[in-house]
């Protein structure tokens, strides 16, 4: 078994579901090798998750964030953390339902996402400076 970590630094992105994939992977680990494995993603951010969902269709990213404004809507008289910004209890709680990580398999030296599958940074604050991203690579090589 061969372990490898990095990190996966990802620039600033309006609010919203970002289809990502692509700058992910050319910063990932080299999986060319990995015969089986895992990818495992992390992000170090507490106010943005990330995703797995569709590549294709861009509705459905625009879905996405509509429907999680509708159901964590900012200004909720409930918050009591709001020193921050309207969005920004809005964002924690979003990052609590969806999740900071993913764990992703690798398999023949690629990662086995279905068809129809892309990895998304899920941003949830107005304005964010860029992600970091920590992507730890474990297999056989």
């Amino acid at each position: 078994m061969i372990w490898h970590q990095t990190f996966v630094d990802l620039a600033p992105l309006p609010r919203g579901f970002h289809l990502v994939t692509n700058e992910i992977l050319a910063q990932a680990p080299d999986m060319t090798n990995c015969e089986v494995g895992l990818l495992h993603l992390f992000i170090q951010h507490t106010s943005a998750s990330l995703a797995v969902s569709e590549n294709a269709d861009p509705d459905v990213r625009g879905d996405l964030e509509r429907h999680f404004n509708v159901m964590v809507p900012e200004r909720a008289p409930h918050y009591e953390h709001v020193l921050e910004g309207p969005d920004d209890m809005p964002a924690h709680i979003k990052n609590v339902l969806i999740g900071p990580s993913l764990t992703l398999p690798v398999n023949h030296g690629r990662l086995a996402l279905g068809t129809w599958q892309g990895l998304y940074l899920c941003e949830h604050r107005d304005k964010a400076d860029g992600r970091r991203i920590v992507a730890t690579l474990q297999g056989r090589w």
